[in-house]
């Protein structure tokens, strides 16, 4: 355990050290303030109001919050204040949980030393918040064992929270033609309800029976100083920098929460750099019916009034007039705050991109662990972590997410599978061919690859690619063509080169058939817009399918076929009405003459070349 009373003091500015007459003045309202308190309020637990700093001089709280903007852009925003402070900072537990802290230190001490309790974390995160222009305030109140302990494994792993659904929009064509289902027995349907009715009772009995277990291994154990443990957080209210809704920041976590959330059970007081309101508001239901209208003196009793009114808080007059009634001491509190006593917070550069003291932070979550690093600390820029279980212990990994940065390759993200062991590269993009993610159980060729890119910065419009030993698979988006997809069949490899110890390369696969599909064009007739188109390169086949009118129920074809007991020739096309099969009933005369179709084909030989060159290509892409 670090050890506070070692630090060294002695190189700290005088104001650590002594009191300025305004410091003093203001001790003594303070210490007024809290008799007054104690004496009207007996019941209540002591404020904290002035605690002893790391020189032992008593400090007032308010004036320990030094209003800082960080130049740092990540730092104008909550979100970035309060994950900085979280990740660079130690949690130490109070020294009595149901007590508050002695002392207070300043925000560059805790800052220097990378450590401290929960009223450290909020002083220094609402610091930052007021200096950022948010309406920031630090709480001193009481919370659960777990925020306290910062225990998060019962929560789920924000990374692991699923986006809010949109709800489905309803279908305007609500008028529709229902198409009758698919016939089913009467007969058949009651003999498999009525086994259901049977099993049912008894498989409800098991579900109920497994989810009692469930929740009693799960079930926190009920906390003895439930309601007692003291805990500060901040409170950011809602009006500055577009807040539109109250909210607390919980210092440990840098988590947002609502004004309702059960874990904040009650609030004695809050201050923040100019004035100290303690809460008049019960407490018995937690915060969900406190009111935060600082302005209101019958919810909120303010220290220092700001408009140089006195005190509401009652107090009880000796003397008694003739009715016997008890009259309110007024005594004036108006006051100026005198400037924090805390030197200028100051995070380098270096200390803002490596947050983490111990060179890594892990955080435990409900059967997942979360571990952070500073960029740059690991050679293959790894940041995050994620890792998946299945059980409570943290054995046996289900998945495993992570994250990386600066990277030359813009690989971003990386997920892995421990059960199918598939990987998934995701990139930003950028990447030489403008991949966007890469799906893979090994890196070795043809052993299953499916890759997406960025099909905009394409030429092609390819957006998605799947590749294994005997097929590959391209799927098009927004291509002039309008081809949609392609399909590629490879045959085996010739064996006596493979034993020959040739590469792969020099034995290609042999391309057996290519198809390509194509989406309707409206400005052509259906009988010229082609639908598919067939390349079985080995057998000498092409196959051309159109699309349907909407009175069709059979596509036109048009088949080019080998010429038995002809040899194939390169730069020869023979054609005739034998190797020709053709079923255009709504076509043209043209269509129907062999010219037309001699320089079909002559176009789709042409294009057959291309495309087994393209596929060539995609090979080697992938």
């Amino acid at each position: 355990d670090f050890d506070w009373s070692s630090i060294d003091t002695s190189q700290l500015p005088s104001s650590y050290k002594t009191n300025s007459w305004q410091e003093k003045e203001l001790l003594q309202l303070a210490d007024h303030f809290f008799r007054q308190y104690a004496h009207l309020c007996p019941d209540r637990k002591p404020l904290f109001i002035h605690p002893v700093n790391e020189c032992g001089v008593q400090k007032f709280v308010s004036t320990t919050v030094r209003p800082t903007l960080l130049p740092y852009p990540d730092m104008y925003y909550w979100s970035g204040c309060a994950s900085f402070v979280c990740d660079y900072l130690i949690m130490e537990p109070l020294k009595c949980p149901i007590t508050p802290p002695s002392s207070l230190y300043s925000p560059t001490t805790i800052l220097k030393y990378q450590r401290g309790n929960c009223f450290d974390f909020t002083v220094l995160l609402c610091s930052l918040l007021i200096g950022a222009g948010y309406d920031a305030y630090c709480v001193h109140g009481y919370a659960t064992l777990e925020m306290c302990s910062l225990d998060q494994t019962q929560e789920l792993c924000p990374r692991l929270r699923k986006p809010p659904e949109v709800p489905e929009e309803e279908d305007p064509n609500k008028y529709r033609i229902q198409y009758p289902l698919e016939p089913q027995s009467k007969f058949e349907l009651q003999q498999k309800a009525k086994k259901e009715k049977e099993t049912e009772p008894a498989q409800e009995e098991e579900r109920e029976e497994e989810e009692i277990e469930e929740e009693e291994v799960e079930k926190p154990k009920r906390d003895p100083l439930h309601g007692l443990r003291v805990h500060a957080w901040v409170l950011v209210l809602a009006g500055k920098r577009k807040v539109s809704e109250t909210f607390f920041i919980n210092p440990f976590t840098g988590n947002p929460h609502s004004t309702t959330d059960e874990c904040f059970l009650g609030i004695e007081s809050i201050w923040n750099h100019r004035n100290y309101w303690v809460n008049m508001q019960e407490c018995r239901k937690g915060c969900k019916d406190l009111s935060f209208d600082l302005s209101d003196p019958f919810c909120w009793e303010i220290m220092f009034s700001e408009s140089n009114e006195p005190s509401q808080l009652p107090t009880e007059s000796p003397d008694k007039d003739t009715d016997d009634t008890e009259k309110k001491e007024e005594i004036d509190m108006s006051f100026e705050m005198p400037l924090s006593w805390v030197d200028r917070i100051k995070v380098s550069c270096r200390e803002y991109e490596n947050p983490f003291p111990r060179g890594r932070k892990v955080i435990l979550y409900d059967k997942a662990k979360l571990e952070k690093w500073a960029a740059y600390a690991n050679e293959d820029g790894l940041v995050e972590r994620l890792t998946v279980y299945a059980d409570s212990d943290y054995t046996e990994e289900l998945e495993v997410k992570e994250w990386f940065k600066h990277r030359e390759d813009l690989l971003y993200m990386r997920e892995v599978n421990k059960q199918t062991e598939l990987i998934t590269d995701h990139f930003m993009p950028g990447h030489p061919l403008l991949l966007k993610a890469h799906s893979y159980t090994s890196l070795e060729p043809e052993t299953g690859h499916t890759v997406e890119f960025y099909h905009t910065a394409r030429v092609d419009g390819l957006w998605k690619r799947f590749e294994n030993a005997t097929e590959m698979t391209e799927y098009f988006v927004g291509r002039e063509d309008l081809l949609h997809m392609r399909h590629i069949e490879f045959g085996e490899r010739d064996k006596k080169m493979e034993n020959a110890g040739t590469t792969a390369e020099a034995n290609a696969r042999p391309i057996v058939q290519i198809k390509e599909y194509f989406h309707r064009n409206p400005e052509k007739p259906a009988d010229e817009d082609i639908e598919e188109r067939v390349f079985m390169v080995i057998d000498d086949v092409i196959q051309l399918t159109y699309h349907l009118e909407l009175h069709d129920t059979i596509a036109s074809q048009v088949v080019f076929c080998r010429v038995i007991g002809r040899e194939k020739r390169e730069d020869e096309i023979y054609l005739s009405r034998e190797n020709t099969v053709k079923y255009q009933p709504w076509s043209s005369e043209k269509h129907k003459n062999m010219l037309h179709l001699y320089d079909l084909l002559w176009e789709l030989r042409a294009e057959q070349k291309d495309l087994k060159q393209q596929v060539r290509d995609s090979e080697a892409e992938v």
